[in-house]
């Protein structure tokens, strides 16, 4: 199959069958909305509608076909995005928007005219939290934070709308078998004279060779495949809920953005491979036994391995303060805050200096209630 032959992305927009206008997404609601004339309709709408279609099955693809670019065509999509030039988000477009701020970092960026062309994805978690809702849940993480400066506190408490933001991952599923050789360390005590002359008992370890065999199978590795958010950002967004993954129809993003991958599904293996590879090596730690363990070597076969392209909601802020950019995530489905964290120097000095006062005033007092002899 060739670029050219690939189908074309579904705009997200759908038309009110009421007014004309477009149809969004309510995450309060669960349902597509209209802002211009208050109708509503359910996602799951059936045979009736202008959304009406056959939604696709949550299901897994498989990693070898995919790797040999021998998915069904119907898995394929194309979209026009651009790359933004402060974070290298890819930014998807709708067809009749040639500007925009990346939702990432606040950088103006302009849709160029090229296509991405990638794997569909295949499920989605819709958005449960409002804009107003994450808002809320940003500034109370922000008013947590000590020595943040108060005015990006209230800049952002009053500031600029929130991005919704669909971001891509990968699910990795496989099945593991390891074979493994290594050493078990069983505790024992002697009794040792010390250099004061007493007796203490002094642990030690008795090693014998161990080997065997593990198995294990994963579900729902789940790998990001964006790099327009720092990684320690998103890591700390978990938990996701996967189990509220729906099968992926275009009206939830109705009204949100969506970000194309940037990790290709090879990659994104590769680093769901590290994840399986420490949960193994725990594996073998518990079936060798004893008190400590050494493994020596792990020869593991991993087979059966499938994948979905999955999109999960963040609300991103970007905020540009005193020169400075500061972004701010939002886990869409839970609440949970992750941010770069603002410093206010004027803070930490006056903490310093109360802690340098109160240091100062203990020293003082246990000098006069010493003389005055209150420790006599």
């Amino acid at each position: 199959m060739t670029d050219s032959d690939a189908p074309l992305l579904e705009e997200a927009r759908f038309p009110c069958p009421k007014c004309g206008s477009d149809l969004r997404f309510a995450p309060s609601a669960g349902r597509l909305i209209c802002d211009h004339c208050g109708h509503d309709a359910p996602i799951d709408a059936g045979t009736h509608g202008p959304w009406a279609r056959e939604a696709p099955a949550l299901i897994e693809l498989d990693y070898e076909t995919a790797i040999a670019a021998k998915l069904p065509r119907e898995e394929i999509e194309e979209t026009r995005v651009t790359t933004c030039t402060g974070c290298g988000a890819q930014v998807a477009f709708q067809a009749d928007i040639h500007a925009k701020e990346c939702p990432f970092c606040a950088t103006p960026v302009v849709a160029d005219t090229g296509t991405h062309r990638h794997i569909k994805p295949k499920g989605v978690i819709p958005f449960q939290l409002t804009e107003r809702q994450a808002h809320q849940a940003m500034t109370d993480w922000l008013g947590r934070l000590w020595f943040a400066p108060n005015g990006l506190q209230a800049y952002a408490r009053k500031g600029r709308r929130m991005q919704g933001v669909y971001v891509p991952y990968w699910t990795y599923d496989a099945d593991t078998a390891t074979q493994y050789r290594g050493q078990r360390g069983d505790a024992y005590y002697v009794t040792v004279r010390g250099p004061d002359g007493k007796s203490r008992q002094e642990r030690r370890i008795r090693w014998r060779r161990a080997s065997g065999r593990v198995a294990r199978a994963f579900d729902d590795i789940l790998i990001l495949a964006s790099r327009a958010l720092p990684k320690q950002f998103t890591d700390r967004l978990v938990p996701w809920d996967l189990a509220g993954l729906r099968a992926y129809r275009p009206e939830f993003l109705s009204g949100f953005r969506a970000e194309g991958y940037q990790v290709a599904l090879d990659e994104g293996f590769e680093e769901a491979k590290t994840v399986m590879e420490a949960q193994i090596r725990d594996d073998i730690r518990r079936d060798i036994g004893g008190d400590a363990q050494r493994i020596d070597q792990m020869t593991v076969r991993i087979d059966d391995v499938t994948f979905k392209h999955i999109l999960l909601p963040i609300w991103v802020a970007a905020y540009k303060y005193r020169g400075q950019s500061y972004r701010f995530v939002v886990n869409g489905q839970t609440g949970r805050v992750q941010g770069e964290r603002p410093w206010s120097w004027i803070k930490i000095t006056l903490a310093v200096l109360a802690a340098l006062v109160i240091i100062a005033l203990a020293g003082y007092l246990y000098i006069v209630m010493e003389e005055s002899g209150a420790f006599r």
